[in-house]
């Protein structure tokens, strides 16, 4: 007899649809039986055939010793891999065997088994929930772990089962399994929960309005200071003050960190944007993604919100040279043997660095103990390219004591939200207007540049003598009309002036003082 149900899979962030055939003969004793698995399957998929047979007998099911299994996964020629298959190849047994007389074959299974007939989660279900819908399945078993990220998908039932027990029960109409629902409405009213609120920093005005800009036009941002100052902690206040994460960013968002297997367990959907601050040891490969079998790195676990690089300088110089392309295009492309992924990396690069290995390199009262070679040294390990690629470059200085003291309370992140959100408003219905498709100005081409970013006459000749007296690059001279846009949308300015200039100027002349 053949049988065949569905289950999915994963390639990079991407679900496929994978239709399980299973194909049982009776043979005359035991020893002329078999069970295989054809359909490029890995180790994990062909070691399943033993989970799949102990969770049989664990569920008070038989399995058919004296038959001949085969079960072929289709598409053949599309990789197998990982433990999610387990439970749609003993739904493919027990059907194909009779023991199951219902139609599960609209059914997706997916799962991992335990001896004991337990389901276990899987990462990347979000992603394979959607294949199964765009397959045109309409119900989908996971296990229980797993089904709030599952229930997301709109127009698929979805149950989550604790064992094969409960879900045979299920199937066989005895006892039914509670179908699993995501409350949208009540998701959308809890989004936008601060890391760190911008009201907690002390003093650091600068800095903090360097944020606001940073903000509004989703542009990269520099922190240069000596230790204790604030940095990591006014990097920690930016994702709260982006706009809120909207439903499609948030199932983009969930959908990497679900394959990657960093979503919280039974989390649905993430509810604020990503915060990723990967310690300076990490290799290239955990910052781009890849392995084997490609998996999502931090900067597409950075995808719609912030990728923070504390001590900058610590990072070997091959890993922070990755960030150039993903940066520039918004995706990296990893190629192994077994294939070729594309991840998404939009997001917002946040850099913290001391000005020297000691720290006190400018510092107004503490002695720089570090010779004038090693200082050049410990800058020389950020490339011009990388810098270039930065719109913002802060320096954070040391609080005097009455900043430090003071109980004046500062501006809450919500309310500078707020002027961020307006700013971005203006942005997009700008380029919405013009019909053009950029999502922040940050992300304007050098012709979308030309097209946006008309200076007045004042404006231009600050830029003309900036670009002659820094020795700006072609790159460096659009960044600054960026931010020199980003300044005057946060005012409600459609055109740019030279008090815009100078300040998104200002606002990148660190590179000169010490690079």
């Amino acid at each position: 007899m053949i049988s065949t149900v569905y289950t999915a899979g994963v390639e990079g962030v991407t679900g496929f649809s994978v239709s399980v055939e299973c194909a049982l003969n009776e043979v005359l004793d035991e020893k002329s039986g078999g069970f295989d698995v054809v359909g490029l399957p890995d180790n994990a998929v062909k070691e399943a055939k033993e989970r799949v047979k102990n969770a049989i007998l664990s569920a008070g099911c038989i399995f058919p010793v004296c038959a001949r299994i085969t079960v072929n996964m289709a598409p053949a020629d599309k990789k197998k891999a990982g433990s999610g298959y387990d439970l749609a190849l003993l739904m493919a047994v027990l059907s194909a065997d009779g023991q199951i007389k219902e139609d599960v074959s609209d059914c997706c299974f997916i799962g991992e088994l335990s001896l004991s007939a337990k389901i276990r989660p899987v990462s990347g279900v979000l992603s394979m929930v959607l294949s199964a819908r765009q397959a045109g399945i309409k119900r989908v078993f996971v296990a229980k772990e797993n089904a709030p990220e599952a229930s997301v998908v709109e127009g698929v039932s979805v149950y989550g089962a604790a064992d094969v027990a409960s879900l045979l029960d299920h199937i066989r109409g005895k006892t039914l399994l509670e179908r699993s629902l995501f409350d949208k409405k009540s998701y959308l009213s809890g989004r936008g929960r601060a890391r760190v609120d911008l009201s907690d920093v002390k003093g650091q005005q600068s800095a903090k309005r360097a944020l606001e800009i940073a903000a509004a036009g989703g542009h990269n941002l520099l922190f240069i200071g000596p230790p204790g100052t604030g940095k990591s902690m006014l990097a920690g206040c930016l994702p709260g003050l982006l706009p809120t994460l909207s439903f499609e960013e948030a199932l983009e968002s969930t959908t990497i960190h679900s394959c990657a297997g960093v979503l919280p367990p039974e989390q649905a959907l993430l509810s604020s944007r990503p915060f990723r601050s990967p310690h300076h040891t990490m290799s290239s490969v955990a910052l781009a993604g890849g392995g084997a079998v490609p998996r999502p790195g931090e900067v597409s676990l950075a995808h719609n919100g912030v990728l923070f690089l504390d001590e900058l300088p610590e990072f070997p110089k091959q890993v922070t040279e990755i960030l150039r392309q993903p940066l520039e295009d918004g995706r990296i492309t990893i190629t192994r043997a077994m294939g070729r992924c594309t991840f998404p990396t939009r997001f917002m690069l946040v850099c913290a660095m001391n000005p020297c290995k000691c720290g006190y390199y400018g510092h107004p009262t503490k002695k720089c103990t570090c010779r004038k070679d090693e200082i050049g040294k410990y800058m020389a390990k950020i490339s011009g390219p990388l810098l270039d690629r930065i719109d913002i470059q802060v320096e954070v200085s040391s609080l005097t004591y009455e900043e430090l003291s003071s109980a004046a309370p500062g501006e809450p992140s919500a309310v500078v939200q707020k002027r961020v959100q307006k700013a971005r408003d203006l942005a997009r219905e700008r380029y919405e207007k013009a019909g053009s498709a950029f999502l922040s100005n940050a992300a304007l081409t050098p012709a979308g540049v030309r097209t946006f970013c008309q200076l007045d006459e004042a404006g231009d000749a600050i830029l003309r003598a900036a670009y002659e007296s820094l020795g700006l690059s072609a790159r460096g001279h659009d960044r600054i009309l960026r931010v020199a846009r980003t300044i005057a949308d946060l005012e409600g300015s459609e055109q740019i002036g030279a008090p815009h200039v100078a300040e998104a100027i200002q606002l990148r002349s660190l590179d000169r003082k010490y690079f």
